[in-house]
């Protein structure tokens, strides 16, 4: 299962009831921030949700409202007693970036690694992988794709003919071969095709485009930016890298998203409940995320 919170849904500014648009996606012990913008560990709080056991930092870019919190989330780790590496993801320029944060934050007692990430994405414990996916937006972007797999369904009658003992199982199943007996038993040995697994796509900043819509391709849930509400504004939209309501959720529709969650709101709607049926017109499974906006993604069979 994987669990997302979105910890702000705001643009440019947090407002008294809405921070500053981040999201922290957790599963099986681990767990990814997006984005870090003012107030995270604040919002973080306010949801009930703990940022200690971070794998990584992902960043969508390098304006304000998107790393402002940064140093201070770093200094709280520090003093939480971390000592393991931390990855820092981000798109171009991410070791300028980085030497100056470094300054800010100060001594820290664990490494930050920054990840300008590889074009086969980052792999975590349990399969789990991270991939960039490359947006529009007025500077050098990017959203990540999350992918947690499922292997195929164990056979325990299999497993018992190959002598693997029962306290060895999971680790078939996990994707792990062993050595029983001499010979080594690979996962495809004791377990059927894979299964579905669970795919979440965070956009940050960005007008509508190719590389998020083949990313959000079958996603369980999709968090896009939609700055703008009155589709009278999209070509302000497209001028400042961002996306409407009706496009965000056109994209949705384009891709079969299963679930999309409408975020990064700019300060003048007020609100966004009022303009969702812009975008359920379009893709009725569309949301308006909210602050503390928090569901457990199950696997489904299909």
């Amino acid at each position: 299962m994987v669990t997302v919170t979105l910890l702000g849904t705001a643009a440019t500014m947090p407002l008294p009831d809405r921070a500053l648009t981040t999201a922290l996606l957790a599963w099986e012990g681990h767990s990814l921030l997006f984005d870090c913008g003012e107030g995270t560990q604040a919002a973080a709080l306010r949801a009930g949700v703990g940022l200690s056991r971070l794998e990584a930092i992902c960043l969508t870019h390098y304006h304000g409202d998107h790393i402002f919190g940064l140093p201070g989330l770093l200094q709280t780790i520090a003093c939480q007693g971390r000592t393991r590496p931390l990855l820092l993801a981000g798109p171009q320029g991410l070791e300028n970036f980085w030497a100056v944060m470094r300054l800010l934050a100060g001594p820290l007692p664990y490494p930050v690694i920054p990840t300008e990430m590889p074009p086969e994405g980052l792999w975590f414990e349990g399969g789990a992988t991270l991939s960039a996916v490359p947006t529009r937006h007025r500077v050098p972007s990017q959203g990540y794709c999350f992918r947690l797999p499922r292997a195929g369904r164990f056979d325990p009658q299999k497993a018992r003919a190959l002598g693997v003992p029962l306290r060895e199982w999971k680790r078939l199943q996990q994707g792990e071969s062993l050595e029983v007996g001499g010979r080594t038993v690979a996962p495809g040995d004791v377990c059927g095709p894979a299964r579905r697994g669970i795919k979440v796509v965070f956009s940050g900043d960005t007008a509508p485009c190719p590389a998020l819509e083949d990313a959000a391709r079958d996603a369980d849930l999709l968090i896009c930016d939609a700055t703008y509400a009155d589709e009278a504004l999209a070509p302000e939209a497209a001028r400042y890298g961002h996306s409407t309501f009706r496009q965000t959720a056109a994209l949705a529709a384009r891709a079969g998203a299963r679930r999309l969650w409408l975020a990064h709101y700019s300060p003048r709607i007020e609100d966004p409940e009022a303009a969702l049926p812009l975008a359920q017109a379009v893709f009725p499974a569309a949301e308006c995320g909210f602050d503390g906006k928090s569901v457990t993604l199950p696997f489904t069979e299909s």
